[in-house]
């Protein structure tokens, strides 16, 4: 099924700004990036989502072995004793030593909780995660494993960052690749009204991720 991702600003990357833009999605591939107008007179048929703010690639994350193994994504309904965010360092250390089956559970949420980012791609030393547990959930997922050099999973900063615009980069620098006519569709959407502004706020304003053509989060 067509669908048309339109927002009021499309930063493909690579190519120039679309105000009052459109992606066209069929399956798991972009068809066309242009004025939302064209969009819909070009696919008559098509399912239309309309975003606030940015529409651009989906993200890259640097760190996902250092955000799912050396950091703790608390339950929901752990909430109360742990609070929200990710634990690491003492207090991850302070948890004692965690069952595999509590790690799984932490790795799961700790992918959910990219996606909520706009992560579409995360790096890793080779073509698959040596760790089981976060091969399977990124596998799962359907987030594309980026092979580098070096090691990817080791963190810069002095803590982690689901927010894959903390390591500095501009958006062209923090994409996974452009939006391109036959590419794979993973996009992202923000809200914010441009470049700058997603730049300064990052990517904590995501309100919707598309994962191979897959409405895969959406905050709103």
């Amino acid at each position: 099924m067509l669908t048309i991702h339109a927002a009021p600003l499309v930063l493909p990357v690579g190519a120039a700004p679309v105000t009052d833009g459109a992606v066209v999605v069929d399956g798991d591939r972009i068809t066309a990036v242009g004025p939302y107008e064209e969009a819909v007179a070009a696919a008559p048929g098509a399912r239309v989502r309309r975003w606030p703010g940015v529409l651009t690639p989906g993200l890259r994350q640097w760190h996902p072995l250092w955000l799912l193994r050396r950091c703790y994504h608390p339950d929901p309904r752990e909430a109360d004793e742990l609070g929200e965010l990710p634990l690491w360092g003492e207090r991850l250390a302070a948890l004692g030593d965690l069952a595999e089956s509590r790690w799984s559970g932490s790795v799961r949420r700790g992918v959910q909780r990219m996606l909520r980012y706009g992560t579409t791609a995360v790096a890793s030393p080779g073509a698959r995660f040596a760790d089981p547990l976060v091969a399977t959930a990124v596998a799962r997922s359907g987030l594309t494993v980026v092979g580098v050099q070096g090691a990817p999973g080791m963190l810069l900063g002095e803590c982690p960052d689901l927010d894959p615009f903390a390591e500095g980069y501009d958006l062209a620098g923090t994409v996974h690749g452009p939006l391109t006519v036959g590419g794979r569709a993973d996009l992202a959407v923000f809200d914010v009204p441009d470049e700058p502004a997603l730049s300064e706020r990052g990517a904590v304003t995501c309100v919707a991720t598309v994962l191979g053509g897959r409405l895969v989060y959406r905050g709103r």
